[in-house]
């Protein structure tokens, strides 16, 4: 029994479970506005299943392709996927399972969200391989977690609103200015290494200065999903909460390099879920 709780903890490390943090609220802050309220147990259940199950993927086999780079880097040389704890196997197999868990639970979920299932899985998975040849890899990863409300919505109604797509083009710019911030922990790393980020091509003033145009686009289109969608002022509130929480995550990261992981996890997670706590509100409050 210790034996499988300790193999267990060693693939939550592996993926970092904590993290889907950033991408679930936003999943279920779609389903909440394609439905106009409460979608149901069944939605809830298989909404947060293919959430998570995806996330899952895409980390597992982010981990098992960048092996050979995470042992060099301090940051990443404890991972169990490179310290011995997992073998490559094991890791392999994790990412097949939670690959297809997904399309399974896409296949209960309707049939767009089936059809879909695969090419979104490409998308997860490319990812891994953006950083050997372009300093883009943070805008693939911001659209990997900006298919999350798209995704909500089909699930809801079998379509695509524009209002979905706005709220998902805000995330990738969300998703895409953090881990601007995140990488620039490795920017040296990636320079001797010949790995490609924004922060490694262009230092880490002009890095900021990015970071920070992405997230006054991701405020922008939040509060243009907010008007598309009819929302009210509890939703028009998570806007302007979102927008002193990315200033105050980018006073920490100009303060303090060493503030990144608390700007990256805390100021981050705090923000998803104050954003779907609002989005509640606006929805009852009607």
């Amino acid at each position: 029994m210790k034996r499988l709780a300790r193999r267990l903890q060693n693939f939550n490390e592996l993926v970092m479970f904590q993290h889907s943090v950033f991408s679930l609220p936003f999943i279920f802050i779609a389903m909440i506005v394609a439905s106009n309220g409460w979608f149901g147990f069944k939605l809830l259940i298989l909404g947060a299943l293919a959430a998570i199950s995806a996330r899952n993927a895409a980390m597992g086999f982010n981990r098992y392709v960048d092996r050979a780079f995470d042992i060099h880097n301090p940051r990443t040389a404890g991972r169990p996927s490179v310290d011995g704890r997992l073998d490559g196997s094991s890791i392999a197999i994790f990412t097949a399972v939670n690959a297809l868990v997904f399309m399974a639970v896409a296949y209960f979920i309707n049939d767009l969200a089936f059809y879909l299932s695969l090419p979104v899985l490409v998308v997860l998975l490319s990812y891994s391989y953006f950083k050997r040849f372009s300093s883009m890899a943070h805008i693939v990863l911001g659209i990997s977690l900006g298919l999350a409300p798209m995704a909500g919505a089909i699930a809801v109604l079998g379509a695509v609103p524009l209002w979905s797509l706005l709220l998902s083009i805000g995330v990738v710019f969300w998703v895409a200015g953090f881990d601007l911030l995140y990488s620039l922990q490795d920017m040296e790393f990636d320079k001797i290494n010949g790995l490609h980020s924004i922060p490694s091509r262009f230092g880490a003033r002009a890095t900021l200065k990015i970071s920070l145009l992405f997230h006054m686009l991701t405020i922008l289109f939040w509060g243009w999903f907010v008007n598309e969608a009819g929302l009210g002022i509890f939703a028009s509130a998570a806007v302007v909460f979102s927008a002193l929480m990315l200033t105050y995550e980018h006073y920490l990261v100009r303060r303090d390099f060493t503030k990144i992981d608390r700007a990256f996890f805390t100021v981050n997670g705090y923000l998803g879920f104050v954003f779907i706590g609002l989005i509640i509100l606006d929805k009852v409050s009607l």
